[in-house]
């Protein structure tokens, strides 16, 4: 059994992401690691920050991403797509810039991977999420934040990312041009693989936050609508302290990332916050809220949620 990593990534020096950590956390899961390098700002060091891991399993493919062609962030999609078409395993195991996984989990996913490997009714593997939320020590557990993805798939030339690669569907003879189109297209059968992904995406200083928010935006909805909507230099994350602290550990490959945390005074700890000086965010929503409540508290797991996958028992 063969197991390929791909990823795809762009300005992850510039935007603050734990590219080098997210991708050596996966190299001793897989047998080669394929990840598409987009055009980077001048100055941005991603290219060097992933040659100085010094793996021969690592695959960089260099990409200049065409986002007329593909819009509303479908250009994710596409990118990923790009590197899991160079992907030569049996299992491909996908991570996005700012998730890394934990050492503890090796041998689960590993194991689950030899079990399902030959099962043709099973083609993903679903893993479970942590939300780290401004620091390394607070996690969103809300209605908003998606508790589950798909993040291993079979190597089969029917599979594709699909929408902002977010998760992955089966589209046969798909053309490779609407990444969000609605016919045709099927989702996956997927087991559960006992393991986490940690989710660094909204652990930054706030004024990288701030940048990515912005790059986010314009490749969602465009220059004009992110300039009118963006002018703050720095993202207030609102009252962390309402966040539930987390206790357990990180993975291994972080502590060096996690020891240089140095914006803390920039922070919110307290638990309430009488005035914003932007929109609600998702979460911070009364609705949100309230569903959250019940989701931690009462139910123990997420209401009312779409999945995009179906659950193989």
């Amino acid at each position: 059994m063969r197991i390929s990593g791909f990823s795809f990534v762009r300005n992850a020096d510039r935007l603050f992401y734990p590219v080098r950590e997210s991708i050596l956390s996966v190299l001793p899961l897989v047998d080669e690691f394929v990840i598409a390098i987009g055009d980077c700002a001048p100055g941005d060091g991603t290219v060097a920050l992933i040659e100085s891991i010094g793996s021969t399993k690592i695959k960089i493919i260099h990409t200049v991403w065409d986002t007329a062609t593909y819009p509303k962030a479908t250009i994710y999609a596409q990118q990923t797509n790009v590197a899991k078409e160079a992907c030569t395993g049996d299992w491909l195991l996908y991570i996005q810039g700012d998730e890394v996984l934990h050492e503890r989990d090796y041998a689960a996913i590993r194991s689950a991977c030899e079990k399902y490997v030959h099962n043709d009714r099973v083609e993903g593997l679903l893993f479970a999420y942590r939300h780290f939320w401004a620091d390394y020590n607070h996690i969103n557990r809300s209605h908003s934040a998606y508790g589950h993805e798909i993040r291993m798939i079979k190597n089969l030339p029917d599979i594709y990312s699909y929408g902002d690669a977010q998760g992955f569907r089966r589209i046969p003879g798909f053309d490779k041009q609407n990444f969000r189109q609605k016919e045709g297209v099927f989702k996956l059968h997927v087991a559960k693989v006992d393991a986490h992904v940690y989710h660094y995406g909204w652990v930054r200083p706030p004024d990288f936050m701030m940048r990515k928010k912005q790059f986010s935006n314009t490749l969602h909805h465009g220059q004009e609508k992110t300039e009118a909507n963006f002018s703050a230099q720095l993202f207030d994350y609102g009252p962390v302290g309402r966040k539930p602290a987390y206790k357990d550990t990180h993975p291994a490959v972080m502590q060096e990332r996690i020891a240089a945390f140095d914006w803390g005074h920039m922070l919110n700890y307290a638990k309430h916050q009488k005035k914003y000086n932007r929109p609600p965010l998702k979460h911070e929503k009364w609705h949100i809220r309230l569903l959250s409540f019940f989701e931690i508290y009462i139910f123990k797991r997420q209401l009312f949620t779409a999945h995009k996958y179906i659950l193989v028992k």
